[in-house]
């Protein structure tokens, strides 16, 4: 990694059964941000699916980031950040935000979703993806349990 960054990604996948109740509320109640197990930099991915009850399963980290989904431009001590839409489905968002710009020791989320059919069924399948980036050293571990620095909300009501 270029910057001192910490990311964490929390991805969030249900089908139609989890979009009424009780499984609604099972899946509302699924954190944004989990606790770190370390400050070093590094990247994370926690995954919470329907079909396993939304139990947290986190993936092995990482150093490298991904600069299809993400861009990352650090200059004069200000970072910015740009959560890209790599996924192909719906909705698709021909409008999105500008990069944000981040001062060492602040931190982003960032939230975006989408819904495709299933080629076997022809089901729906959802997915909130969530975006959790500290600039600089953060101090605690539950960095991500907080309030964001900047928060930018790209979900939208899905059929």
């Amino acid at each position: 990694m270029d910057a001192y960054v910490v990311v964490q990604w929390v991805k969030t996948e249900w089908t139609k059964q989890s979009r009424g109740e009780p499984g609604a509320t099972r899946r509302n109640a699924v954190p944004a941000g989990f606790a770190l197990p370390h400050l070093r930099p590094a990247v994370h991915e926690v995954r919470l699916l329907e079909w396993e009850d939304f139990a947290p399963v986190w993936s092995k980290e990482s150093s490298e980031i991904d600069r299809i989904a993400l861009t990352l431009r650090e200059d004069d001590d200000v970072l910015s950040v740009q959560l890209q839409d790599t996924m192909y489905a719906s909705p698709r968002r021909s409008n999105r935000p500008s990069p944000v710009r981040l001062q060492r020791g602040e931190w982003v989320r960032w939230q975006l979703n989408h819904r495709w059919a299933r080629p076997r069924d022809g089901g729906w399948n959802y997915l909130l993806t969530t975006l959790n980036l500290a600039y600089g050293s953060p101090r605690d571990a539950k960095v991500f349990l907080g309030t964001p620095t900047r928060h930018v909300d790209e979900r939208t009501h899905l059929r």
